[in-house]
């Protein structure tokens, strides 16, 4: 009656299964743990993998706000403050999230936050953006290349939970040096992280993802 057990009749006896009900209860569990419980160990493994300080992000009011951290080991690290809100325009977490909203919510985003130049490869046009999300959401990936500061390269993908909505990033962050390909092979290790995350929330991983709106 509560929806914790269903049953099929099966000749003179019944088959049972488990109910939808268990569905609703792993959705709360999930909520009551928070996303960072889920995502801080594969952060770790993406950090001892890459040997690079990864983070992990979420969209609030429209900007990209970093809600953990695992610092590379060594005495160099590239640091970013926990909490600081980051125009999403020239942030790979923040891109990576844009790429998986409508259209018109990513222009309405733009319009009221802004596209303010940062360095000379700063994307300063919503046209131009928009293009380039379509890459994004195309390949799994987002890149900040020196686009927020000179010299710097982030690399982010999105998190996506049972609704296969776009609900956090996690990204890593490097000095400005190797070839594309080294840059698009470090894509890849990120966008294989976030696939672990949003299996871990129910999600589907990249490839699975429905065509996006």
């Amino acid at each position: 009656a509560r929806g914790f057990v269903a049953d099929t009749r099966i000749g003179n006896g019944r088959l049972y299964r488990l109910g939808l009900a268990l569905v609703h209860l792993g959705d709360r569990a999930v909520a009551g743990m928070g996303i960072t419980q889920f995502a801080t160990p594969i952060l770790q493994q993406l950090t001892d993998t890459t040997r690079l300080t990864s983070r992990l992000a979420v969209l609030d009011d429209g900007y990209a706000v970093a809600i953990g951290r695992v610092d590379a080991p060594g005495p160099f690290r590239m640091m970013s403050s926990l909490g600081r809100r980051e125009l999403p325009h020239c942030s790979s977490v923040g891109k990576a999230l844009l790429a998986g909203l409508p259209k018109d919510e990513v222009e309405a985003i733009l319009k009221r936050l802004g596209m303010p130049r940062r360095t000379e490869h700063t994307l300063t046009s919503p046209a131009a953006l928009i293009d380039e999300l379509k890459i994004v959401a195309e390949r799994g990936y987002a890149l900040d290349n020196e686009e927020d500061n000179v010299g710097v390269l982030c690399v982010g993908a999105a998190i996506h939970d049972r609704s296969s909505d776009a609900v956090a990033a996690i990204s890593v962050t490097t000095m400005k040096l190797g070839t594309d390909e080294d840059i698009h092979r470090l894509g890849a290790i990120v966008r294989a992280h976030a696939d672990r995350v949003s299996v871990l929330l129910g999600g589907p991983t990249h490839a699975a993802l429905p065509p996006r709106r």
